[in-house]
């Protein structure tokens, strides 16, 4: 399996808004938005401008196949927060996401140098709690009717790891290195 990471393109844009839209994609997201080529070449000018966020096309065997980033990027407290998705189905794997998970959290622990990385997960979602567990996050707390979507209110599971449970941990990790492209 072949995998990096690139920056989003303008050309990448239709393909995003047919994932975001999807909804056993958006099932799994705080919105359900309706997103237009107009919306989307806004929000592309938005992250490409702004330093507390980044985010990038996962690339498996040449195929653009999701998407991964880091919000909340906070370089004084050090720490950020992130998420991704797979969107094209049939590139899924378990593998695939562990060593998404496992190189971003080299990517910010060793080239950004924040001290903790968190998520927020539906606490529904109980399969991706699983394999941020297996990936060596911690469940932090459990926050109650945290997102309101649809009028359903929906429970959010807080996870986190730290640079140092992270470097604990490495050593018994066998993982691919997955290549970050750096500039904007």
């Amino acid at each position: 399996m072949n995998v990096y990471l690139r920056r989003i393109k303008e050309d990448d844009l239709e393909r995003i808004i047919k994932w975001r839209m999807d909804p056993d994609i958006t099932k799994w997201m705080n919105t359900d938005p309706i997103l237009t080529i107009d919306i989307q070449k806004e929000w592309l000018k938005k992250i490409d401008n702004d330093n507390n966020v980044e985010y990038w096309m996962i690339v498996v065997n040449e195929q653009p196949a999701g998407i991964i980033n880091l919000m909340a990027i906070d370089r004084s407290r050090k720490e950020s927060s992130w998420g991704y998705y797979i969107g094209e189905k049939s590139l899924r794997s378990l593998k695939l996401a562990m060593y998404l998970e496992w190189n971003l959290y080299d990517y910010v622990f060793d080239i950004l140098k924040l001290k903790k990385l968190y998520n927020e997960v539906f606490s529904l979602n109980e399969g991706v709690i699983k394999l941020h567990l297996l990936c060596g996050s911690k469940i932090e707390k459990v926050i109650k009717n945290h997102v309101s979507k649809n009028n359903i209110n929906y429970d959010v599971t807080l996870m986190s790891i730290t640079d140092t449970d992270w470097r604990e941990l490495r050593p018994n990790k066998n993982y691919d290195f997955i290549r970050f492209e750096l500039e904007r």
